[in-house]
C-alpha cells in the first residue's frame, strides 16, 4: 500500500457474507448441522442451498448474510465449529471483486474463486433481512 494513501474506513463495509462450502454427502450433512446451529444462535439471513457451482464459487455452498454487529460473535463461532468445511467470509463494499479476492477471511482450506465474473464496482449490499429467530446463546 502506498505510504501516502489514507487507510480505508470501516464504514466502507455495509455487511458481510459467509459462503459455507461442501462436497459430497458427509460434508453436506455437516453443512446442514452447521446451518441449523447458526440459525439457533444468530440473527442472520440463511441463503438457498446451491448444490452446483454458482457465480464465482467453484463448489456447492450456501450463503449467510449478516450485519456488521454480528461479526465478532459469528466468525469466532464458525472458527470453532466449521468441522473441516471451507468458509469464505467477505465484506460487502462497493467492490465485489476486491471483497471476494483481496479482502476475505478464510476458515478451513481456501478454495478457488472466479473473480472474472465479479464486477469491480457495485452498490454495497446491506445485510439481508434476517430469516432466523435465535433461541440459544452463541
Amino acid at each position: 500500500m502506498n505510504e501516502k494513501a489514507s487507510p480505508r474506513p470501516i464504514a466502507e463495509i455495509a455487511s458481510y457474507h459467509a459462503h459455507i462450502y461442501y462436497a459430497g454427502q458427509t460434508e453436506r450433512q455437516h453443512a446442514e448441522w452447521l446451518r441449523l446451529r447458526i440459525g439457533e444462535r444468530f440473527r442472520v439471513r440463511l441463503g438457498n442451498w446451491r448444490d452446483e457451482k454458482v457465480g464465482p464459487h467453484e463448489q456447492a455452498m450456501y450463503q449467510v448474510s449478516f450485519a456488521n454487529e454480528i461479526f465478532g460473535a459469528l466468525v469466532p463461532w464458525l472458527m470453532l465449529n466449521h468441522g473441516g468445511l471451507s468458509i469464505l467470509i467477505h465484506p460487502n463494499t462497493q467492490n465485489p471483486k476486491r471483497d471476494h479476492l483481496v479482502d476475505p477471511v478464510w476458515i478451513g482450506r481456501p478454495l478457488g474463486v472466479h473473480g472474472e465474473v465479479l464486477p469491480d464496482e457495485h452498490e454495497a449490499e446491506e445485510a439481508l433481512e434476517p430469516n432466523t429467530e435465535p433461541t440459544l446463546p452463541a
